[in-house]
């Protein structure tokens, strides 16, 4: 295929219209953050599968980086009433978020101090942590407030039996959590983010449907079948009519975040030489996409206009009105376009103002399992009351994504096959390498250039650093 040399210091990349000349042909002001180029070459080494397949690996990973990272742990509405609690673990430890009378949040280890049960099996509202093992009990607080048989225990006092606490931060309806007391501050570390999504603002959003499943591969490599469009060509053949995969920008910044814009409503530039016209470009985004357009809408594109301007209209509009605000001055690129941002190492928002999407990867338990969830968030109206988040479907062994997402779960039902023969396959590699592409899997190479300095015991920094 052809490529074309570009500025900034890119590599040369696919024929076609890349996203910036999509970006300056937009019926509206695209936001000036996403027309920077923010890409840097990390070299082209190989990676080795051992990083995916090796226990002793991934126990290096539990040591030396999960402890130290933020990690997306809850949504605000999910811990809407005081005295609410969610349940999370991840990577060998768990948790007890609960919201306080104040309205804060705090995340208690989730293990009796006593005989180290677990202390909550289950969501819900508690306003004690008793233990029904032997009925030891703590407060909301972490504070202990029960010992049965208190005069067996003179050696224990009520300073050093509060439960241990990790760290909380809270930033645009997403509650993080840290176990280590050390490190940036959650703005530092996802920096820019915070700044893009003042735009895009996820706090007036919740949590309408969520979905998990276990798939049989490495988190870090299921993580990596969604920060590039490069596999569209091969793994989604169905949506390159109105793709641009190859021509997606990627950006990084920092050591913990990263972007992909995919452009939809434009051909795959695997395609030149098969053109059709707008109308059938549209009409296959309409039977293939039903993120952006309800199912069953036919939009008609006129005379001189193109698909992703006519999309812009109609969606400038529609979300407008299921969110009771006005979106004139909205791109047709923010209704229309994936903007798949990553924060290392597990969490992944959708910016822009279609439903977004929320990605989170966690090991479970070993390297060769990984509980994937998606979640789509909906605009709440203002002054609408946050309803509760929508309960997690876990989906089982043998069932498709596509039962409970619909046309988008169809599309993960596709990247799902793929990732159990990748983690076959890098335990039987003779090379024993994964190899990677200078620009489009630039987000893979700078993912796990940021695991090493976890690993390593360096640090890391934000964009400003």
């Amino acid at each position: 295929m052809a490529t074309s040399s570009t500025s900034g210091g890119r590599p040369d990349r696919s024929a076609g219209l890349s996203w910036d000349e999509l970006a300056r042909a937009d019926s509206r002001e695209v936001p000036d953050f996403l027309l920077n180029d923010d890409y840097r070459s990390l070299g082209s080494a190989p990676l080795p599968v051992g990083r995916y397949v090796s226990a002793d690996f991934f126990a290096r990973e539990v040591e030396k980086m999960w402890p130290n990272v933020w990690q997306f742990a809850a949504r605000e509405e999910e811990l809407i009433e005081p005295d609410s609690t969610v349940l999370y673990e991840n990577a060998g430890r768990a948790y007890i978020l609960a919201r306080q009378r104040d309205g804060s949040v705090r995340a208690f280890h989730n293990v009796c101090l006593h005989r180290n049960r677990r202390l909550r099996d289950k969501d819900g509202i508690a306003r004690e942590f008793r233990c029904p093992y032997h009925g030891f009990t703590w407060n909301n607080d972490g504070s202990l407030k029960t010992i049965p048989c208190r005069w067996d225990f003179p050696h224990l006092n009520d300073q050093d039996m509060r439960l241990p606490e990790a760290q909380v931060a809270r930033w645009g309806g997403y509650i993080f959590i840290r176990e280590s007391a050390d490190g940036l501050t959650l703005e530092e570390y996802l920096a820019p983010l915070p700044e893009h999504f003042k735009r895009w603002k996820h706090e007036e959003c919740y949590t309408s449907s969520w979905a998990a499943k276990l798939v049989n591969v490495n988190w870090k490599a299921c993580a990596e079948a969604f920060i590039e469009a490069f596999h569209v060509v091969a793994t989604h053949p169905q949506i390159m009519p109105f793709t641009g995969d190859s021509n997606s920008k990627y950006f990084i910044w920092g050591d913990h975040v990263n972007l992909a814009i995919t452009p939809f409503g434009t051909p795959s530039p695997h395609m030149i030489g098969t053109e059709r016209d707008e109308q059938w470009v549209m009409d296959q985004f309409l039977k293939y996409n039903g993120r952006v357009v309800p199912k069953g809408v036919h939009l008609a594109v006129p005379e001189g206009s193109s698909v992703r301007a006519t999309m812009g209209e109609f969606n400038r509009k529609r979300f407008g009105e299921l969110a009771g605000r006005d979106f004139d001055y909205v791109s047709d690129s923010e209704v229309t376009d994936a903007f798949t941002y990553n924060v290392f190492p597990n969490f992944a928002p959708w910016g822009g103002f279609a439903p977004n999407i929320v990605y989170r990867w966690r090991p479970w338990p070993d390297q060769d399992h990984t509980l994937m969830e998606v979640r789509l968030l909906t605009r709440l109206k203002p002054g609408q009351a946050t309803p509760p988040a929508a309960a997690m479907t876990m989906i089982p062994e043998g069932g498709k994504w596509a039962d409970a997402l619909g046309m988008l779960g169809a599309v993960l039902d596709q990247d799902m096959a793929n990732l159990p023969q990748v983690q076959l396959g890098m335990k039987n590699s003779k090379r024993g390498v994964v190899e990677l592409g200078n620009y489009q899997e630039i987000r893979i190479r700078h993912f796990h250039q940021t695991l090493d300095k976890y690993l390593a015991g360096h640090g890391v920094q934000g964009p400003g650093g």
